[in-house]
Order: structure tokens, then C-alpha cells, then sequence
């Protein structure tokens, strides 16, 4: 097991009701006995930027909640003002092959507590629902670095939002605050940053 990954039967300090992952787990893996599991990136002074080791423990830690007949549903956000800034896009294409949604066939809801920047975006648009707080941007970098996107960005968004608002939002990296997303239908809900993982408990929890 990575030393990175830490499951439900360890102590976890609770605040809210939201599990608080100790700094030294860049990812976190926290699994009720309800069947919710959490997946937190965890580097917030780097505005949770995946580095490679973390983008395996990422796809490691997919691939063990897939196959834990006890998890239903997996909560994805992020620690800190970031849900995901980015990451090493080179090594990004190594780890995740095709969709990131492929490593896992459970519901995914992505708690978008922040910036969801190009990778991070697409993360974000591999989930099955989002909600997002107040304070969410999404943003799509790829075509300012000449790097197409690699986990589906441009079919889902323009599928989403449309060929045209995608194509602007993509190619002059125009940021989609949580309010316009929301009246895009690109995230289900949008709530106060405090009220961020009590919402996308509420929906995980529904049978």
C-alpha cells in the first residue's frame, strides 16, 4: 500500500463532520461505514498540483475504491482554496490512460472547494456530479501551452456547454465561475464554501 493513502479504520480527525487529512497525506482515502468514501488532494500550498507520485497514488487509490464492495458512492475534492490547479501533463498521460472516469464505474461527485485549472478541470469533468462552492472557478490552460487535452476535455464541455462557449472558454482560457456553470449546467449545485461536503453527503447518502 502507498504510504501516501490512508483508509477509514485509521483515526481521522473529524471537523464538521468532514474528514481533516494530516498534512503528510498528499492523498487522502477516507471510507465510511455508510458506503461514502472520500478522496482528498491534499497539497494546498501548491493549490493541489498532482506531482507524478501523487497522480499514482490518485489512480491507485481510484482503482481500490472501484473494487471495495463497500463504497457505493466516492466524494472527490480538494483541500484548501483548490480543488486542483494542474499537473505534470507529460507524466499525466502515463498514469491515466484515455478517461480518468474508466479507472472506476461507482458514482463520483466532485466537491469543487476552489480553482479546477486544465487537468484539474478535466478531473472535475470526469465526475459523474458536481457541486461547487461559491468561491469555484474552472479554467481550461491547455491551449496557451499548445497541449491538447488528453482525458476528454473538449468532447465533454462542448457536449455541456456548447461547441462555441467551449471553444472560447478553451482557446482564450476564459475562467467559468461556479454561478455561470451552474446556469450552463456544468455543476449540479452551488453552495457556501462551508456547506461544500454537508451537500454532496446529502446526495451520496441518498439511496
Amino acid at each position: 500500500m502507498h504510504s501516501r493513502l490512508v483508509h477509514y479504520s485509521e483515526k481521522v480527525q473529524l471537523r464538521n463532520g468532514n474528514p481533516l487529512p494530516p498534512p503528510e497525506k498528499l492523498i487522502f482515502v477516507h471510507r465510511e461505514p455508510n458506503g461514502v468514501a472520500y478522496l482528498i488532494i491534499n497539497r494546498p500550498k501548491s493549490l493541489n498540483s498532482l506531482t507524478r507520485s501523487m497522480m499514482e497514488d490518485l489512480a491507485a487509490a481510484i482503482k481500490s475504491l472501484a473494487s471495495d464492495n463497500s463504497v457505493r458512492v466516492i466524494i472527490l475534492t480538494g483541500s484548501g482554496r483548490a480543488f486542483c490547479s494542474g499537473v505534470d501533463l507529460t507524466a499525466a498521460e502515463d498514469v491515466f490512460k484515455g478517461n480518468v472516469k474508466d479507472l472506476c464505474r461507482k458514482p463520483i461527485i466532485g466537491a469543487i472547494n476552489g480553482f479546477a485549472i486544465t487537468a484539474g478541470f478535466e478531473i472535475a469533468l470526469a465526475c459523474d456530479l458536481l457541486v461547487a462552492s461559491k468561491e469555484a472557478k474552472f479554467m481550461d490552460t491547455h491551449a496557451r501551452f499548445g497541449i491538447f487535452p488528453s482525458w476528454g476535455l473538449s468532447q465533454k464541455l462542448s457536449r455541456i456547454i456548447g461547441p462555441s462557449r467551449a471553444r472560447e472558454v478553451s482557446l482564450a482560457a476564459v475562467p467559468i465561475t461556479a454561478e455561470q456553470a451552474e446556469k450552463w449546467g456544468l455543476v449540479n449545485h452551488v453552495v457556501e464554501k462551508n456547506e461544500l461536503l454537508q451537500k454532496a453527503r446529502q446526495i451520496a447518502r441518498k439511496p
